[in-house]
């Protein structure tokens, strides 16, 4: 009977060992998002970078080179810059980023597949790190299933997607890595209804000395070295799915600052109220003066459901009680 448990338990841990992720885009069950997807409601506006270098373990190659930071502002298209080694990209919207249902954005790379064989691609990787306040990240936790016994990868330096997860480059040119906030959801400091800065970091293959790690402390194995101006982690774009609109409602003197998102709405709008201990009153009216929904808010994020009332513009009025008041109209679809 021991021997049949212990059989058991044995079976279990390798199984849980090659337990599989969602495979490369264009194969069943893939979360690959391709770039003109209408999931996508905006685009990072603006990127600053760090470049590593073409080698870490040999400095005197210099730094990657390819690209320009300018290139990641907009959609996807195939316009990149390279972050070398251990490079950093920091981006950033017109707005900011809120955790909806399912992934929230999507990081896109140029990686290309194997000619032979479509559930193997070329794939150079990157950790992603999220801020609500451009201080203070916090990383996604990565995983890596891919062998360490050799550093190179099989075959030729190619990847199986299904054996990564939250890892930026995990699918081919023209289809996004999505990334959920619920992953980082509940980290002290970190506000995942109101994303502002999406970090990216280049993953260091190498499988001795300069190595990169998961969330596990498992080794990740990329293509290393790659000695070139475009070396490392090649970042085209950051789509964002669900995006909070560029202003907020308020920004008063005493620094309250309100924002309602998203606009335009499906089925929810949210409210988030910062800096403020005061009750904030929230009116919902349709354009002909109507109430269709009243509360108060406190500090936080707070929820109006839209489904109910049909498409259309209406005023969400939001008063304080010293008497301020703000109007914001909203439009549903």
């Amino acid at each position: 009977m021991k021997v049949i448990v212990l059989f058991i338990l044995s079976f279990l841990g390798c199984s849980a060992v090659h337990a599989q992720y969602a495979p490369q885009a264009g194969l069943p069950g893939s979360t690959a998002i391709y770039d003109t997807s209408s999931q996508f409601t905006a685009w990072a506006a603006h990127c600053s970078v760090q470049r590593g270098y073409q080698n870490i373990a040999d400095t005197s190659l210099g730094h990657a080179s390819a690209g320009d930071s300018s290139f990641v502002a907009g959609i996807a298209d195939g316009y990149i810059v390279s972050l070398g080694d251990s490079g950093v990209a920091d981006v950033t919207f017109a707005g900011a980023i809120y955790n909806g249902p399912g992934a929230d954005f999507a990081v896109f790379e140029n990686g290309f597949l194997n000619a032979t064989n479509d559930s193997l691609a070329f794939l150079e990787l990157a950790f992603v790190e999220v801020s609500s306040d451009g201080i203070n990240y916090t990383r996604f936790p990565a995983t890596s299933l891919t062998q360490t016994d050799s550093q190179d990868v099989d075959p030729n330096d190619y990847l199986y997607a299904n054996q990564l997860n939250n890892l930026a480059g995990k699918y081919i040119g023209h289809y996004g890595t999505p990334f959920d906030l619920d992953d980082v959801a509940g980290t002290p400091g970190l506000d995942v209804s109101h994303i502002t800065h999406v970090r990216i970091i280049d993953v260091i293959g190498s499988i001795s000395g300069h190595s990169s790690h998961d969330h596990n402390g498992h080794i990740i194995n990329d293509p290393y070295p790659t000695p070139f101006a475009s070396c490392g982690f090649d970042l085209d774009a950051v789509g964002v799915i669900h995006a909070v609109a560029g202003t907020s409602v308020a920004n008063t003197a005493n620094n309250t600052d309100v924002t309602v998102y998203p606009n335009p709405a499906t089925d929810r709008i949210f409210i988030s109220a910062k800096n403020t201990t005061e009750s904030i009153s929230a009116t919902l009216t349709s354009v002909t003066g109507n109430v269709l929904y009243q509360n108060t808010y406190q500090q936080g994020v707070n929820e109006i459901r839209l489904g109910d009332y049909p498409a259309g513009m209406y005023y969400l009025t939001l008063c304080r009680k010293d008497g301020s008041k703000w109007v914001e109209k909203i439009s549903k679809l």
